[in-house]
């Protein structure tokens, strides 16, 4: 697709769309082009519809899944105006909100490093998946800068305690920290077992309803922050809503009948 990404699609027809990280020499480092490739590949995902489209992979080419932002492109940001570096920061947290607003779910394959950026990757995934050597690490306090743009979407993902104990010294932990922290869900032996654990995640959201797997995304977001009134008459009126669907027919129908529901019925085994 790129030299900096890549696209590749899987499963029936197609509707495991793997998007890789193919900066390997930069341990997948962040840079202008990266950013934006990453940005417009999302948003073109987003536009999918829910037949076509069922679960995204994001993975790092090399011996790191992402080690943060370029050092080089970093340092071309200190010879900026501030509105210049307003934004270039703005292209990256638009960046991870496109991310973070995939309708389908997203698995992080993660290994070798995970920092700065990184860590936002991470916190904008709905599953992570590690190999037990992975390194972690807000490091940007290191440079003399601080993890702002990934700051959303990590404390909302391991909350402020976490946040407040990592983000100020910028100390490297391993993957079972991770997992403790609710940064990784898994933490696995050896990459083939990394990509054992990944395809096993595919398959869990393949069997789900297409429609059903976006909307049970979205509500974790649509809830949050709600009042109870507001978060019972919403989640009310969501459910209501999906069981008059033809999905909703069909996967009772196979369930009694003891048969896969159509959007398995293209699946080997």
């Amino acid at each position: 697709m790129s030299d900096v990404l890549r696209l590749d699609r899987s499963g029936p027809a197609g509707v495991v769309a793997r998007v890789t990280l193919t900066r390997p020499h930069a341990h997948n480092a962040f840079d202008a082009a990266l950013i934006g490739d990453l940005r417009r590949t999302f948003d073109g995902l987003a536009r999918e519809p829910a037949d076509r489209l069922r679960a995204v992979v994001l993975a790092g080419e090399g011996s790191s899944f992402c080690a943060g932002a370029d050092l080089a492109w970093m340092r071309a940001a200190l010879t900026l105006d501030r509105e210049a570096n307003e934004q270039d920061a703005m292209a990256m947290a638009e960046m991870f909100e496109s991310l973070d607003t995939c309708p389908v779910p997203l698995i992080a394959r993660v290994h070798g490093a995970a920092l700065g950026g990184g860590m936002g990757l991470c916190a904008v995934a709905d599953l992570v998946i590690a190999e037990a050597g992975s390194r972690f690490g807000f490091t940007e306090t290191r440079l003399g800068l601080l993890p702002a743009v990934i700051a959303p979407y990590v404390i909302a993902k391991i909350g402020e305690t976490h946040a407040r104990a990592l983000f100020p010294g910028g100390r490297r932990f391993d993957a079972v920290r991770a997992q403790r922290i609710g940064l990784v869900h898994e933490v696995v032996e050896g990459e083939a077992a990394l990509d054992d654990a990944v395809d096993a995640a595919v398959d869990d959201l393949l069997a789900a309803g297409p429609t059903a797997m976006r909307a049970a995304k979205s509500i974790v977001r649509e809830v949050r922050g709600l009042p109870h009134g507001s978060s019972k008459w919403h989640t009310a009126r969501t459910i209501a809503r999906q069981r008059q669907t033809e999905e909703a027919r069909e996967g009772f129908e196979a369930f009694f009948e003891k048969r896969r529901p159509t959007w398995r019925s293209d699946e080997s085994g």
